[in-house]
Order: structure tokens, then sequence, then C-alpha cells
């Protein structure tokens, strides 16, 4: 049975970024609030994106691909950030599908390597990440 989640890159002014701005600012998750405060400053430019997990139009998860990240160690780049899948939707593969919008629009602009900051081990090496 094909996943009916979709996962779509949002833009400033489009038609779900108040929703997601809203989902991230109430996220349980302190990285939430953090994310809705960078979208309230248009603080994404360039390639940088935020993209949404979806289920119909409600959100159900959201992650990023930034430049740099909160880690002190940035001379990588560009970082899949700030994933987040809402409780309910866990253990349906939400976090694969961020990942994967994630990465092809990485690709599409013109990067052959993402990096993940992660201290969880056995989640994201199901998407390919390696320690």
């Amino acid at each position: 049975m094909e996943n009916p989640i979709r996962v779509e890159r949002q833009k400033p002014g489009g038609p779900l970024w108040p929703g997601l701005l809203a989902y991230a600012a109430a996220c349980p998750w302190e990285a939430g609030p953090h994310l809705a405060q960078l979208m309230e400053q248009g603080a994404f430019s360039g390639w940088e994106a935020v993209f949404a997990a979806l289920d119909g139009t409600r959100v159900v998860g959201f992650c990023t691909l930034m430049e740099k990240d909160y880690y002190p160690e940035n001379r990588y780049s560009p970082w899949v950030s700030t994933m987040f899948v809402d409780p309910a939707c866990r253990g349906r593969g939400v976090c694969g599908l961020l990942v994967e919008g994630a990465v092809e629009y990485a690709r599409s602009q013109g990067f052959r390597r993402v990096y993940l900051p992660t201290e969880i081990v056995g989640l994201y090496e199901r998407t390919a990440f390696r320690r």
C-alpha cells in the first residue's frame, strides 16, 4: 500500500507556510519553536529550504536543508536538520520521506553530499546515511 503522506518544499508566502509555521511553533520539541522563529524572520536564503510532511493538507512533520546547523562543527554543508515527525505518525516512514525530499532537492541544487547531525543510532542509517 502506498504511503498517503507526501513531502513538499515550502516557500515563504506559500499557501501552507502559515500552517507549517504554527505547527512548528506548537511543537513539543525545542527545535520546533526555533524553526518557527527562523521562518518568521525569513532566515532561509538562496538554496536553503523547509520541507513539510503532509497527510492531505495536515502537517505531520518537518525538516530543513540549511547551510549551517546548530552543531559547533560547521565545516560541512548542506545539513538536513530540524527533523520532527508527529508522534502519531511515527513508524510510517515519514522520516525517510522527509530525508528523501531534502536529499533530492539538494541534488537539484548541485550538491553531491548532504550531512545529517544526530546522536540517534539506527534511525538514519535506514536512509543510507552512515556515521
